[in-house]
């Protein structure tokens, strides 16, 4: 049985608890802070009320008809709001084991786990505990996520497990319908038992295709067309993949799936570490990618790993440091977003018989804090750092830092040493209260690393900031200073075409349509962001602007002048 389903059966709420969440809930709306209200009516046993339960009584009441709705109200008692302050609910699924195309000596191995994946995670232990099924994975998630409060009508769907690529298509294409099929219900159904593997095991046998799926049936269309105005929309589709493996028939491929984001291991700017680490895959070939990656829309993630075999603290924060071009905003590979991770020693891992012999060390815990205080005081304001750690329990380093906390720890180094950070997750709005006739309009362009006659463009980082430099909402709009004979053979829908790689506006995650006051979102930043983007494109030269949206923003583009092509929406901009 699945952790989440397991952890709804449990929930069995007593009258005493319901009674005590009414009034804790009934303060709150009277303006007590949630915590005080909890802390006032304690349980007769001894305790206090979950905030679940407050959840729980606040939905009930609403269907009973007693109580109005209150999107407000229940964003301030829901668990772990931070979640879904963004502005979107992210959910994570992942791919069935299946061989890796390469042969790293960091990453860990389990037989019942995707490659670098381990069992005791959590996005990966919810995976193995409905057998790898996409469906069964969406829809635990929904119901998790609705039990404890939070709005699940705009979904970021996660996939993970490897290198996304090297898996067959018959099973992209089936796994990616079967997670369309999940977001595209009404409602949540009560979900079957989990079966076992024919060994009897314990352990979920991987979910596959049926025999006789067909790629060609016109059915993963259908299910898109479906999500435009579905209850669970898919406002965005991240995969994760291979530099090496990335085409630009690969590419047309991927947002065919209704992909709009590549996540893409570099893990390194050093060649030499790179081959050390038996990575597979040069510098050359993660610049090629994310340029092709870039010229077709794709948000890119980068993942960069400190402290592997050979490398050095100096040496990582230099390779950091090729990441961002000059002072010029020239050069680089400029990613979108990135995820730090710095190296685990892992017993599963083949790093782990170098330590042994005493050919690798891990970095102390002061020198990794040093080191990520350092490199994040030179993220560029048009990145965002997502993670600082990979989320593996640290009982299963051998070695090394086991702390989880290295953010908020390379955070108060950098308070110590006057260093601060100015990428996007450290000056969202998130949940503050905005003066929309206080924002400004900033233009922050910058030109990615190119290869001698392959895909090259100026990148604009759009952003309407507040007076405290807090970003309220942003817009990621790609120039091509040529166009790109293969990428337009292959995706006719970005001839001529400058292209918008993402627009996000932030605030509390609310309800599609709803307003808040004071928040970021449904203020119309996105729209002004757009025009502002239809300028810049036109005074490029450019007679057309398209888009790479999500199944799930389709309508929200069509309201905005936008037609459908193949793979991308575009307007005119004559």
């Amino acid at each position: 049985m699945d952790d989440s389903r397991r952890w709804l059966e449990k929930r069995n709420y007593t009258p005493e608890m319901l009674h005590l969440a009414r009034e804790i809930v009934e303060d709150v709306q009277a303006g007590l802070p949630v915590l005080d209200a909890i802390r006032r009516h304690p349980l007769s046993g001894g305790g206090h009320v979950a905030k679940h339960a407050l959840v729980h009584l606040y939905r009930r009441l609403v269907q009973q008809g007693e109580w109005e709705e209150d999107d407000q109200l229940l964003a301030r008692i829901r668990m772990k709001p931070v979640r879904t302050l963004s502005g979107v609910t992210t959910v994570t699924v992942l791919t069935k084991p299946y061989p890796c195309p390469g042969n790293c000596i960091f990453c860990p191995t389990e037989t019942c786990e995707p490659k670098s994946y381990l069992s005791d995670e959590p996005g990966a232990r919810r995976a193995l505990q409905n057998h790898f099924d996409p469906f069964l994975q969406v829809t635990t998630r929904l119901q998790a996520l609705t039990a404890v409060g939070h709005p699940v009508d705009k979904i970021e769907l996660l996939i993970l497990g490897g290198t996304f690529s090297a898996y067959p298509r018959k099973y992209q294409h089936w796994f990616v319908s079967r997670c369309y099929e999940a977001l595209n219900q009404v409602s949540i159904p009560e979900l079957p038992g989990v079966d076992v593997d024919a060994d009897n095991t314990g352990i979920p046998a991987p979910a596959d295709p049926p025999a006789g799926y067909d790629l060609a049936g016109g059915s993963l269309e259908k299910l898109h067309t479906e999500n435009e105005s579905a209850a669970h929309r898919n406002v965005g589709l991240v995969l994760e993949t291979r530099p090496d493996e990335i085409t630009y028939k690969e590419l047309a491929w991927l947002r065919s799936l209704g992909a709009t984001k590549l996540q893409l291991g570099a893990q390194s700017l050093d060649d030499h570490i790179l081959k050390l680490n038996r990575r597979g895959h040069t510098t050359e070939q993660t610049l090629r990618a994310m340029n092709m990656a870039r010229a077709a829309g794709f948000k890119l993630v980068l993942h960069w790993m400190p402290n592997l075999l050979g490398a050095t603290p100096e040496g990582d924060i230099a390779d950091f440091r090729k990441l961002w071009g000059d002072i010029q905003n020239k050069g680089g590979l400029c990613p979108d977003e990135i995820k730090i991770y710095p190296t685990q020693l892992l017993q599963s891992a083949e790093l782990y018989q170098y330590w042994l012999r005493g050919e690798y060390r891990p970095y102390s815990e002061v020198q990794l804090v040093h080191l990520l205080a350092e490199v994040k005081s030179t993220v560029p304001q048009y990145c965002r750092v997502n993670r600082v750690i990979r989320d593996i329990p640290s009982t299963n380093v051998v070695a090394g830092n086991k702390r989880t906390s290295l953010r908020q720890d390379a955070l108060h180094e950098m308070v110590a040493r006057g260093l601060t950070c100015q990428c996007i997750r450290c000056r969202e709005v998130r949940g503050e209260k905005i003066d929309p006739h206080q924002l400004t309009l900033q233009d922050l362009a910058y030109q990615p690393e190119s290869l001698p006659g392959e895909a090259a463009s100026e990148e604009h980082f759009l952003s309407y900031v507040t007076p405290q430099n807090k970003i309220a909402g942003y817009l990621r709009l790609s120039i091509p200073f040529r166009v790109e004979v293969r990428r337009d053979e292959i995706i006719p829908d970005l001839v001529d075409s400058a292209i918008i790689r993402e627009i996000h506006v932030y605030g509390q995650s609310l309800p599609v349509g709803s307003e808040q006051d004071g928040a970021a979102q449904h203020i119309g930043l996105g729209t002004l962001l757009i025009e502002k983007a239809e300028q810049i494109a036109r005074d490029a030269g450019y007679s057309r602007l398209a888009v790479i949206s999500a199944i799930g923003t389709r309508i929200y583009y069509h309201s905005r002048g936008f037609g459908d092509g193949h793979l991308y929406q575009w307007k005119s901009l004559g």
